[in-house]
């Protein structure tokens, strides 16, 4: 599995598995299967509602492990960590996320502060955001001198973010791709997709998530069941061409958001 060098000197698997929907019954199997399988790094968070699952199948590994602040918390950060990390079972997560900025609410900066006295105190042990824009984010490094290691933002092939990449990479900042493969079957049913897919005898997902490795970005793809945990992850096996990569690439859409935008969420 390859890992990533983050800006304050940690390290982080490239390829993690997301557990956004998965239900907290259910989680804790999943994971376990994750894990097993070989992934090494597990994305959750309070909006999840699943924390208490995804800490019973992590227990006892060596799994980078990722929670997020959800918008409502801006203003008590350190009693939210507290409350995730009594769900998971955990003294300390690896990558504590502010989950969207809520620009309406002009709080992200006072949690942003929370988080950086939380990683100093040892109970984050890297700090990041999630769906920040590069606005949001040259606030942050003005006001507190810190640049977050990890932006979680929404990426897939019909949506690119190919401004806020090359700001993350002017700025030392990780690009981790959410919903990496659109959130349905309409990407994965792509031709261009399935060309490329049936050219390597690989599933139009790896042939999605082995984009995103290829270039340089983290993806936590979602699956809930061992046939898809271990399709995502063989996707690291998989190397595209210079003209798989541009095929692609020429896919990006004006319109290809699928979630909020974060200037008005």
């Amino acid at each position: 599995m390859q890992n990533m060098l983050l800006n304050d000197g940690r390290s982080m698997p490239q390829l993690g598995m997301g557990t956004y929907q998965i239900a907290d019954a259910q989680v804790a199997a999943v994971v376990r299967q994750g894990i097993d399988l070989g992934y090494r790094l597990v994305d959750t968070a309070a909006l999840y509602h699943n924390e208490r699952g995804v800490g019973e199948g992590w227990k006892s590994s060596d799994t980078f492990l990722t929670t997020k602040l959800w918008n409502d918390r801006h203003g008590d950060a350190e009693a939210a960590l507290d409350e995730s990390l009594a769900l998971l079972g955990t003294d300390a997560v690896d990558l504590y996320l502010i989950h969207w900025p809520s620009p309406a609410e002009d709080r992200y900066v006072q949690a942003w502060r929370s988080l950086i006295q939380l990683r100093d105190a040892g109970k984050a042990r890297s700090i990041g955001v999630s769906n920040f824009l590069p606005e949001h984010l040259d606030r942050l490094r003005e006001e507190t001198g810190v640049v977050p290691v990890v932006n979680q933002i929404e990426l897939h092939p019909y949506f690119q973010q190919r401004e806020a990449r090359a700001y993350h990479e002017a700025h030392g900042i990780v690009t981790q791709s959410w919903s990496p493969i659109g959130q349905g079957k309409t990407l994965l049913s792509d031709e261009a997709i399935g060309r490329i897919a049936a050219k390597h005898g690989r599933s139009a997902a790896q042939v999605v998530i082995a984009w995103h490795l290829h270039h340089g970005l983290s993806v936590i793809p979602k699956a809930a069941d061992p046939e898809h945990l271990a399709d995502n992850l063989a996707a690291a096996e998989l190397m595209l061409d210079e003209e798989d990569v541009a095929a692609i690439d020429a896919l990006d859409r004006a319109d290809g958001r699928i979630g909020p935008d974060p200037r008005s969420f």
